[in-house]
């Protein structure tokens, strides 16, 4: 048997330096793009004058 006792999956996680920082990026991106093609699937067209 092993005596070796594995590290818990949240810790091997946030160990992972490169995950974190390809998290850090995708994530603001995808929801800030998603924010915005919502926004201009919802903005009422301008009056013209």
């Amino acid at each position: 048997m092993n005596n070796e006792t594995k590290d818990p999956l949240l810790k091997r996680l946030l160990d992972n330096t490169w995950l974190l920082l390809a998290l850090g990026v995708i994530i603001p991106f995808l929801s800030y793009t998603a924010w915005g093609w919502i926004e201009l699937v919802l903005v009422q067209p301008a009056t013209l004058p």
